[in-house]
């Protein structure tokens, strides 16, 4: 190999650990995971995880992410020894973040890398991260709310892209931890009453596994079934298994192929009038409301009676004790997760365009509500 190969080499490989770090702060999975061959393994036995393969390195990495409140990496060059058509490196990592159950902490670590060049070009066959630094002490600082120009909307995220007020952001450290924590066996079983009291049909299931499992019992084979764009059926696997097989008539794919200028009037009635909904909510209190927070409104018609049937997956740090308490919980926590998400994802902020309060279900087994034990989601 020439020393002008060499230096090429070097240099891919050098943009490749920059582009892991780049997908990582900004949350790209599927990025991040296209950076390992087909076969690459990421291993943290300190945390422990050992993902193999594309899609398990997405789907795990998705999981983790999911956790965060903020992340904070940053990576420093080390060694690099190219030996033909592989090579193995180290870089050496330091890391600030911030989870949603309020755990913090620093680390210094270090990624023993494989590369291998690939017809794509340099990869990753493998990375194991040692931690050598852990520091646990709460972190006092904060991630900075959204600006006043910023202030859009929802875990729903479907499509509420137009900037929206300006309210200031002035919440205090640690109101945002609360509205992350799962709520206590006994406000999930206070809520699960006061929602069949209202008319819903509640249930409460351990994690988004089980919801995932139930979602495929209650909705019958070729059902029209309109997905909300929500973290929450994304992270839970719910989405894919609607939208990417041939059990269902899945809505949302269909839409989204459709023409806005020329078909919004099919679009409208396919999205507000399906055998089924399945989506999430912003906000569901102790007294059996739901809240449901939009930029565009289009799955609310739906939501409100439009599907014949409804189905919302909600996590366990949704519940909140009262309407004005929910009302706060889209304002200070769902908000600025979602405008985040949805600057990486558009380019532009959301919006909280549109609010629907559902207080009862007048149709007793229309609507169903699966409250999980577990926090996913916004």
């Amino acid at each position: 190999m020439n020393d002008f190969q060499e230096i090429a080499d070097r240099v891919e490989i050098e943009a490749l650990r920059g582009e892991f770090t780049d997908a990582a702060m900004m949350r790209d999975r599927a990025r991040l995971a296209a950076l390992f061959t087909p076969d690459g393994v990421l291993r943290m036995p300190n945390v422990p995880v050992e993902l193999t393969g594309r899609e398990e390195i997405r789907t795990g990495g998705e999981r983790l992410q999911s956790q965060w409140d903020f992340f904070v990496q940053n990576s420093h060059p080390g060694t690099i020894r190219i030996d033909g058509d592989t090579a193995t490196g180290r870089t050496y990592m330091q890391e600030i973040a911030r989870l949603l159950d309020g755990r913090s902490g620093l680390n210094f670590a270090v990624y023993h890398d494989t590369y291998r060049r690939t017809r794509e070009g340099w990869k990753f066959a493998e990375r194991v991260y040692e931690v050598r630094y852990v520091d646990t002490t709460p972190l006092a600082g904060a991630a900075p709310g959204p600006d006043a120009r910023a202030h859009d909307f929802g875990e729903a995220g479907d499509a509420g892209r137009a900037p929206g007020g300006g309210a200031t952001d002035t919440r205090e450290p640690g109101v945002a931890g609360d509205f992350a924590a799962p709520a206590s066996a006994e406000r999930l079983d206070r809520t699960v009453a006061a929602l069949r009291a209202n008319g819903f049909t509640a249930e409460l299931l351990d994690d988004a596994a089980a919801a995932r499992a139930r979602v495929k019992e209650l909705i019958p084979k070729g059902a029209s079934v309109f997905t909300g764009a929500s973290e929450t059926l994304r992270l839970s696997g719910v989405a894919e298994d609607i939208e990417a097989g041939d059990r269902y008539q899945a809505v949302r794919p269909r839409v989204l192929k459709m023409d806005r200028a020329t078909e919004f009037d099919r679009i409208r009635r396919l999205v507000a009038t399906p055998d089924v909904l399945v989506a999430s909510v912003a906000a569901v209190t102790e007294t059996g409301s739901l809240v449901i927070a939009s930029g565009s409104g289009s799955q609310l018609p739906a939501s409100a009676g439009g599907a014949a049937r409804a189905i919302w997956v909600v996590g366990a740090q949704k519940v909140v004790p009262d309407l004005d308490t929910a009302l706060r919980r889209v304002e200070e926590h769902a908000l600025p997760l979602e405008n985040e998400r949805a600057q990486a994802v558009y380019g532009q902020p959301s919006a909280v365009n549109r609010l629907l309060v559902l207080n009862a279900e007048p149709q007793p087994g229309r609507g169903t509500v699966l409250l999980l034990r577990e926090a996913i989601g916004f």
